[in-house]
């Protein structure tokens, strides 16, 4: 994968220019999605450049973004971002171009059901999308129609209650829903809690790699008539190991965790997954925010939002404001008020 670190963007983009829609993208040969999401990360990072706009996020999904869209029959099937940081991609393949972006009169930061059929549910910030996913598979199945609903949800959102309430309810009945956890150990700011390190854990267990090379190693050695036995517990310790029992414990078939940057990874999960009959399942997938340009890579936080910069350098130039932020006044009032009221607890 290219990683563009000093400007060198592609001067041509012959196959993303030729995509309008998402049903253009699936017009394509599998061999050619490497180019499309390499030219699909360079675009984001040239037009961001120009207009500012949340970076870090987008280019970690690239290749989950244009993977979701060629195995999935979109717009039919829903596909729901739980934040509007990871839908820029998403919103490029489908025909929205970001040069536009947070323009007057040009495309929303956000998802926004009045900008395109391509997005089923308006989200801002976060936790929502498995709730709203949920309620469109029982609406699904009250019509007596077979679509697919896929929610994308980041670790940071994940912590919240909503998502949990959602998941409870999703396994409690059954539904057939797919739930991808993007899993970049960043939301904005770097996570804290418990479940920020079960999730560390589970994508980086040095036992679990040993175990599972030992298991792959011993199955070479069995008789065939054992192979398939030998890949089932291979694939139980998968699951215990990861820590992926604790999903399963919610009632989700839970399947990863797996490189959110590798296609030849993604694609035949994803496959699997929507032509399974397990419902609902939890795809853990690890991404890297700012994936494949050097400066959003070295400093994450910084260029989650970002003001226009220098590709080249990654310097942002932020415009003098001609009045203070309103969470800058916030913020100033409220330690002002807490100097004099020892109270106040923020």
């Amino acid at each position: 994968m290219s990683s563009y670190t000093q400007g060198e963007l592609p001067r041509t983009k012959p196959l993303l220019d030729k995509i309008r829609s998402a049903q253009d993208l699936r017009a394509l040969p599998q061999s050619d999605l490497r180019q499309v999401a390499d030219e699909l990360r360079a675009e984001m990072i040239d037009a961001v450049s120009v207009t500012g706009g949340h970076l870090g996020a987008g280019l970690g999904v690239v290749e989950l973004t244009v993977a979701l869209h060629w195995v999935f029959n979109t717009p039919r099937d829903r596909l729901i971002w739980d934040v509007g940081h990871q839908a820029y991609p998403h919103k490029i393949l489908t025909g929205r171009s970001d040069r536009t972006l947070r323009q007057g009169g040009g495309i929303s930061g956000f998802t926004k059901r009045s900008e395109s059929e391509y997005d089923p549910f308006g989200a801002g910030h976060s936790s929502t999308s498995i709730s709203a996913g949920l309620g469109m598979a029982v609406a699904r199945n009250l019509k007596g129609e077979n679509n697919n609903v896929i929610a994308v949800i980041g670790d940071g959102a994940m912590s919240a209650g909503m998502a949990y309430e959602a998941m409870n309810n999703a396994g409690a009945r059954d539904e057939r829903l797919i739930v991808i956890l993007n899993d970049n150990d960043m939301s904005i700011a770097p996570p804290t809690g418990a479940l920020s390190k079960a999730l560390t854990r589970m994508a980086s267990s040095g036992t679990y790699l040993h175990l599972r090379d030992i298991a792959k190693q011993l199955a070479q050695k069995l008789p065939k008539k054992w192979e398939r036995r030998a890949a089932r517990a291979e694939e139980m310790s998968r699951t215990y190991w990861s820590g992926g029992i604790w999903f399963e414990e919610l009632g989700f078939y839970y399947v990863g965790p797996i490189d959110g940057h590798d296609l030849e990874q993604l694609l035949p999960v994803l496959k699997n997954v929507r032509d399974s009959d397990q419902a609902p399942i939890l795809v853990h997938v690890i991404t890297k925010k700012g994936k494949g340009y050097g400066p959003a890579e070295d400093s994450d936080d910084k260029y989650h939002g970002v003001a226009k910069f220098n590709v080249v350098t990654g310097a942002q130039v932020k415009p003098k404001p001609a009045a203070p932020a309103y969470t800058r006044v916030f913020g100033d009032s409220l330690v002002e008020e807490g100097r004099r009221d020892k109270r106040i607890v923020a």
